[in-house]
């Protein structure tokens, strides 16, 4: 992946944003300080942006905006769920654009983070340049109902097996509720022991291959508490969306945004589906399959595409 990535940079600035009376959002800058503004939507929710995610613009050309969003990374309070819905991420959004003084940018997100883009750009169509997506999540019903209960457990049923052993048998029929009673409990350890098989869970199904280093970041408890409780919090919740294919319905708000789409081809935890029923829906749109990768952003040809993508919108 070294040789696909531009260079590792370090942040021309680091901040932090209030953004309600709870919420303080940790942001950075990095590439060109004067350059074509992107904003770097992680995925989760919860999961937190690292160093490597500057690495997929090119610094000469970009200005690279990256943040945490509520609850998460270096963002506080950590793991809260207190007044932490959709549409309070994409007003934060809007306070960050607004804080750093730009017109208009990129929104770049993969898997969370394509929904998230696609909530921001439905609302806020006139400051967005151009999107580029990743690993399609829309929160429509049959999505969620593929990762946790019918689908990716067909491929991966000792994962899946393992995510469900964490569970009572009698509660076993709905995985998300179950688990989200676990998370929100009083009891810290109650909470860890949960976090860490919910985190696990996703990061074993990531990738076409198995991918050692994911699994053991995603066993870290600095990282899987608040990934675990606040993706949990979004699932039991719907994503917080009007209807359950709110994102799908209002795509003519975005129409004319160009757009990449890039998905693995044996993406199980959002499967090929997703994307298709996407582009579908947005035929304008530019529609990459990797043919040899799974979910994660990691994978070489799923790298490789998302900066074809950033370079082609260079201009």
């Amino acid at each position: 992946m070294s040789d696909i990535l531009y260079p590792e940079i370090e942040p021309f600035e680091r901040g932090k944003l209030r953004v309600s009376e709870m919420h303080e959002l940790y942001y950075e800058q990095s590439g060109n300080p004067r350059g074509k503004p992107v904003v770097f939507l992680h995925g989760g929710p919860g999961g937190g942006t690292e160093p490597r995610h500057r690495r997929f613009f090119d610094p000469s050309v970009y200005r690279i905006v990256l943040f945490d969003q509520r609850g998460c990374g270096k963002s506080t309070p950590h793991a809260s769920l207190v007044d932490n819905t959709t549409w309070h991420l994409v007003d934060d959004i809007e306070k960050l654009r607004e804080h750093l003084g730009i017109d208009r940018w990129q929104v770049f997100g993969g898997s969370w983070g394509s929904t998230l883009a696609l909530a921001y750009a439905e609302k806020y169509r006139h400051r967005v340049t151009e999107m580029v997506l990743r690993g399609i999540f829309t929160f429509a019903p049959d999505e969620m109902d593929w990762f946790y209960r019918t689908g990716t457990r067909v491929l991966f049923p000792d994962a899946y097996d393992d995510f469900i052993g964490a569970l009572p048998k009698a509660e076993r029929a709905d995985p998300v509720a179950s688990y989200h009673a676990r998370l929100t409990s009083g009891d810290m350890d109650v909470r860890a022991s949960a976090a860490r098989a919910w985190s696990i869970w996703e990061c074993r199904v990531a990738t076409l291959l198995p991918d050692d280093d994911l699994v053991a970041h995603c066993d870290d408890a600095s990282f899987s508490l608040a990934f675990s409780r606040i993706e949990c919090h979004y699932f039991v919740n719907n994503g917080f969306l009007e209807t359950p294919m709110q994102l799908l319905e209002q795509v003519d708000a975005i129409r004319d945004v160009p757009a990449t789409i890039v998905h693995g081809r044996y993406d199980v935890i959002c499967p090929m589906r997703n994307a298709w029923r996407l582009h579908r829906a947005w035929p304008e749109s530019k529609l990459v399959i990797v043919p040899d990768a799974g979910h994660s952003a990691n994978e070489p040809g799923v790298s490789r595409a998302l900066i074809d993508a950033t370079n082609a919108y260079r201009g």
